[in-house]
Parts: structure tokens; C-alpha cells; sequence
């Protein structure tokens, strides 16, 4: 089984956090309107984009193996919030694929990523998450 790990870390007197893995970085942060400086993606909006970056990703892997060249690609993701506690609904997303192939072969190609993308079945079959080490540090004012 293969393991990712990610980092998330504020910026100093700040609510604006980067998140990192490797070299490469992502600003994290809250709108305006939600007490943030409206400088990066909120969590919902990272979880959509993860959504929507996977399936991008895995079109062109499954179009490899069958040989498909990939011209374009764009995936539209929506999610309603709601709920107690507050969570995502009604996820869906949309998808329009340019490739050589035929528009018969294309679609089998969507539906085929769509059963196989990694972060759309992680949500469809509930993977548990888990606080797995807090620590709380108290500093003076």
C-alpha cells in the first residue's frame, strides 16, 4: 500500500497557512468574509479540487493504457455544505474529454476512470479519518 503525506503550517502572525509536500507548496487560507485574508483555497475548495485534480490525472493514466491520446480535459466539481456537523453533499462533477478516439471509445474511457479514480471512492466508500496525535501548548500573552 502506498503511502502520501502532507504538510500544513501557518504563517507567522497569520492565519494564512502553506501546505507542502515535496517542492511543492499551496497557500491555504479562509475568505474575507470568514475571518481569513482570502490569499489561498479553503479546506472545502481543496477537497473539490482534489476531486476533480485526480480525476484530470487518471484520464490520462487510463487513456494510456488503451492507447487514447488526450488533447483536453476539464472537470467542473460542486458540493453543497450542510448538514450537522457541517459536510459536503451532493457532490457531483462534470466532465468533458478531447481525444483521438472515438466519442464510443471516449466515453468508456470516463466511465472507466470514473470507477477507478482514487479520491472520488475514497469519499464514495467513507475512508475513516483520524486524529491521531494532538498536542496543546500554552504561551503567554
Amino acid at each position: 500500500m502506498a503511502q502520501t503525506s502532507v504538510r500544513v503550517r501557518t504563517v507567522q502572525d497569520a492565519c494564512v497557512a502553506v501546505g507542502w509536500t515535496g517542492h511543492r507548496t499551496l497557500t491555504v487560507d479562509r475568505p474575507e468574509q470568514a475571518g481569513g485574508m482570502g490569499l489561498g483555497f479553503n479546506g472545502g475548495e481543496l477537497l473539490l479540487l482534489a476531486i476533480g485534480g485526480c480525476y484530470c490525472n487518471d484520464i490520462f493514466r487510463e487513456a494510456a493504457k488503451r492507447g487514447i491520446v488526450i488533447k483536453s480535459v476539464q472537470v467542473d466539481v460542486q458540493a453543497d455544505w450542510g448538514g450537522e456537523p457541517v459536510r459536503a453533499q451532493h457532490v457531483t462533477y462534470s466532465t468533458r474529454i478531447e481525444a483521438e478516439a472515438s466519442e464510443a471509445d471516449i466515453r468508456a474511457l470516463i466511465e472507466q476512470t470514473d470507477r477507478v479514480a482514487e479520491i472520488p471512492n475514497s469519499l464514495r466508500l467513507g475512508t475513516p479519518v483520524m486524529l491521531a496525535e494532538a498536542q496543546a501548548i500554552s504561551v503567554e500573552k
